[in-house]
């Protein structure tokens, strides 16, 4: 029978879709047709699977050969579907056996020689399949661990088309030698940004314990890690900045399974997992420059967009320093993945729908030559009018969004130079955090929601109340027109954090006049340093 059909994937977004690959041979002048919305490199495939089928030591059909992707409507890009193609080819020119063939899906590309080489997105691809009733599953061996994570599914890793030849012809396997030649696992250029699959942008590990003083910024940062509150930091240049953000993943707890798997297929999709580390266990952290382009912060791209740093944050840290100097409009595009927890990228191809459901720390200095306020030094040199409309870089719709906002004072000698004395290490400030954290999803067993900050106003203000009199400096507040209908409901939230770390069983006055404090920058008398309990 010249006519055979396999299953590969395509990803669309960071979500794969099954696709029935399918080979025809017909009587006819020699010739290799590939249909289906092919993109170019996926159009090249042709030459790259003619290749290595005659280098794996298999005759080429000399006949009419037509290869179909379905469904045609879905646009096909990258070279995973090279070894479902030639699968499909070899079972239409009856070298391998068809029975073989059915229920199995099929990723990997193939070089020119045969060998099978590791592609981008296996993980979701798998779980495509998986959900479809696929139970069988074929991946270059690189990439068999990360194939793995996806339970109840059978994974064979093969190393050469030769050994899967032998596989599905039910003979022996040939031995290969393992592959010496250059890591083609992500098959692209490098990612132009800091990602971190460990929660740590640099090689070292980084302690909260290295932060000299800066009493109320640690606070925050618990704050922030407890609640997964958005956070901006303002300050002098070496105020420590840079210093903090970077220990904002340490505070997070460890990814449970299944957010395990959405930032483990995020990053797979994009090729940035770390080497040797099939799944991410802790949140990931991201700091992209302030020079980046929509595409890479947003996602897009040509064709089909591709995931950007928001969605490379999912469930972890997007540390945006310099925030000043990135364009507003870039800013501005932030508005509704903290909003909604994903983003919606149209492109002429497609709509892509990506999770961004990230805690986002953004940091600024209070002016272009960043001495405007200190106490001491050279004096600030920057006009009224060019400190307005540095500040007004980050626009207030923005700014709305960010629960916490504080201002890091440059570190006093006696602080940075004290011997002996440091604060609490990231171990001690996790475990609270960790606390407050089952705290919350105690309160929240029977919602979708998990931490405070997801939780709508309207269920705040009606199922889960403050204690009465709370409110009294917040109502004033709005009052004065200092705090919008979005702002109460996000004190809210940050009160109930507060509360939580501080095992209240409800926000107190001082738990919602401290979010007030925090979100202002008006002092309320309220200590946010010292005990928690």
């Amino acid at each position: 029978m010249p006519f055979a059909r396999t299953c590969s994937v395509a990803l669309v977004g960071v979500e794969g879709v099954l696709v029935e690959v399918q080979a025809d041979l017909e009587p006819g002048v020699a010739a290799f047709t590939l249909i289906g919305l092919p993109d170019k490199s996926l159009v090249e495939s042709k030459d790259r699977v003619r290749a290595a089928v005659v280098n794996s030591g298999v005759e080429w059909p000399q006949r009419k050969l037509t290869v179909g992707l379905s469904p045609a409507s879905v646009p096909k890009g990258g070279s995973g579907f090279d070894l479902a193609v030639a699968s499909a080819v070899l079972g239409a020119a009856q070298r391998v056996d068809l029975r073989r063939l059915a229920g199995v899906m099929m990723i990997g590309e193939l070089g020119l020689d045969g060998r099978v080489r590791p592609v981008r997105g296996i993980l979701p691809a798998v779980l495509a399949a998986a959900d479809a009733g696929y139970r069988q599953v074929v991946v270059p061996e690189q990439a068999v661990a990360e194939a793995r994570l996806v339970p109840d599914v059978a994974v064979l890793g093969v190393r050469s088309l030769r050994q899967l030849i032998a596989v599905l012809a039910d003979e022996p396997v040939p031995e290969e030698a393992a592959d010496e030649g250059p890591d083609t696992t992500l098959g692209g250029p490098a990612l132009p940004w800091g990602v971190g699959g460990g929660g740590s942008p640099v090689a070292r590990p980084v302690d909260m314990a290295e932060v000299a003083g800066q009493a109320g910024a640690r606070r925050a940062l618990e704050i922030a890690a407890a609640g997964r509150h958005h956070l901006f930091l303002k300050g002098a240049p070496g105020a420590g900045k840079t210093m903090l953000a970077e220990r904002l993943p340490g505070l997070l707890p460890p990814l449970t399974r299944q957010e395990s798997l959405e930032a483990t297929a995020v990053h797979s999709v994009a090729g940035a997992l770390p080497p040797g580390e099939p799944l991410i266990a802790r949140p990931p952290y991201c700091a992209p420059h302030h020079s980046a382009s929509m595409a890479s912060l947003i996602g897009g791209g040509t064709g089909l967009p591709r995931p950007g740093a928001v969605t490379l944050a999912h469930h972890g840290v997007l540390f945006l320093d310099e925030a000043a100097e990135c364009s507003g409009r870039l800013l501005d595009a932030l508005r509704q993945p903290l909003e909604a927890g994903h983003v919606v990228v149209a492109r002429t191809q497609g709509m892509m729908r990506m999770p961004a459901r990230l805690l986002l720390v953004l940091a600024a200095n209070p002016c272009p030559c960043g001495r405007h306020g200190s106490a001491g030094g050279e004096p600030c040199e920057c006009r009224p009018s060019a400190v307005r409309r540095y500040r007004a870089r980050l626009s207030g719709p923005l700014l709305d969004r960010v629960d916490l906002r504080v201002t890091v004072e440059p570190v006093a000698r006696s602080e940075l130079l004290a011997a002996g004395r440091s604060g609490e290490d990231t171990a001690t400030v996790a475990a609270r955090v960790l606390t407050a954290r089952e705290r919350a999803a105690a309160r929240y067993a029977e919602t979708p929601w998990r931490t405070n900050s997801e939780v709508p106003g309207h269920e705040l203000r009606t199922r889960w109340r403050v204690a009465p009199g709370a409110l009294h400096s917040a109502e004033a507040d709005m009052e004065r027109g200092l705090l919008t209908a979005r702002g109460l409901d996000r004190v809210l939230r940050v009160a109930w954090t507060i509360a939580d770390l501080g095992g209240h069983d409800r926000p107190r006055r001082e738990d919602v006049d401290g979010a007030l404090q925090l979100r202002t920058g008006i002092s309320r008398g309220v200590p946010l340093v010292g005990a928690r309990r």
